[in-house]
């Protein structure tokens, strides 16, 4: 079915749901996982509340709290991941990481931690969608969680 698997991650509970379910599909095809988290370099500063270079080392923290989690998670389920952390544009970083690891399937979860939570699908997830040369797993989260 698929020889690997890629999992896109940003920490939130979508995104735990969805590594989740990578987890277990890797499991179960005995493929290898890859999992990927991106730090959003769109991100617009206009004033001086917020300082980007703060801003951004806190993602960078995010980032690996959130793969530090699923290698844990995957660990206790007889799974190894490789990871990574990258800086850019999500759907394009998440997109490029396929292809350089040739996942079969990509992994992501329907809400991340966008503003528009209210959205069918985040932008993220949309431009993922619509752009992937692979098939693409949209995972939601449960609504008890």
């Amino acid at each position: 079915m698929y020889d690997s698997i890629l999992v896109a991650t940003d920490g939130s509970d979508g995104a735990t749901t969805a590594v989740e379910h990578a987890i277990t599909l890797a499991r179960r095809l005995e493929v290898p996982l890859y999992a990927i988290a991106v730090l959003e370099s769109r991100t617009a500063y206009d004033n001086a509340i917020v300082d980007p270079e703060e801003a951004t080392q806190r993602q960078r923290e995010r980032a690996e709290a959130a793969l530090a989690d699923l290698e844990s998670m995957a660990e206790a389920d007889g799974v190894s991941a490789e990871t990574a952390i990258r800086t850019g544009v999500p759907h394009e970083e998440i997109r490029a990481y396929a292809g350089e690891t040739d996942a079969g399937a990509i992994v992501i979860g329907a809400r991340g931690r966008s503003a528009f939570t209210g959205a069918l699908l985040g932008s993220t997830v949309d431009a993922t969608l619509r752009h992937a040369d692979r098939p693409v797993l949209v995972v939601d989260t449960p609504s008890s969680q």
